[in-house]
């Protein structure tokens, strides 16, 4: 555990450093395209099932419900100008960075729920993945990412509980490099 959260938080430091000047960028063109913040502040589910902010750059215009995006009826209406590029990069994740210092996440993890996915969240504390710090990315979203079913995201989940190490750590942080290169299972 320790290990690994010295790993987070040298990544993660190094990671804030290099993109600082793109994520300003990213944070001008969100507020010269929409009105409304820069971020977006949702509730998630971390360690324990506790409730934590997440931050995430806003692609989805104010006012959208807080609710998985493949539950809104028509998810491209609520996109702001430059959402579906936010979202299709993963761009609009950076700012999870800042919850990975403060330890209410890690660099690899399952993904935070929504506070209202009681489903997953149920399916997740009934095979002990809620003791798991949420990541960034995790063995789930680079196994399928947003095209996996709940039941499914938790089976990938549970397995990462059983087998975590840092070796498999860093398999799932380049295989996350890879998947986001090439687009692969992303919700636009």
């Amino acid at each position: 555990m320790l290990v690994k959260r010295i790993i987070d938080l040298s990544l993660t430091g190094l990671t804030v450093v290099l993109l600082l000047l793109p994520a300003g960028l990213i944070a001008l063109l969100i507020k010269l395209t929409s009105p409304g913040p820069v971020l977006y502040w949702s509730d998630r589910v971390g360690r324990h099932n506790h409730v934590f902010k997440m931050p995430k750059f806003r692609s989805m215009r104010v006012g959208t419900p807080a609710v998985a995006t493949h539950l809104l009826s028509d998810p491209h209406t609520y996109l702001t100008p430059i959402g579906s590029f936010l979202r299709r990069s993963s761009l609009d994740e950076l700012p999870q960075l800042w919850s990975i210092l403060v330890g209410d996440m890690s660099l690899v993890g399952p993904r935070p729920a929504l506070y209202n996915q009681e489903d997953l969240i149920r399916l997740r504390t009934e095979r002990g993945v809620q003791e798991l710090l949420p990541g960034l990315t995790g063995w789930a979203q680079v196994n399928g990412r947003d095209e996996l079913p709940v039941a499914d995201k938790v089976e990938f989940d549970a397995e990462y509980r059983v087998n975590q190490s840092v070796w498999l750590d860093i398999r799932i942080l380049w295989l996350t490099v890879l998947k986001v290169l090439r687009r692969e299972g992303v919700s636009h």
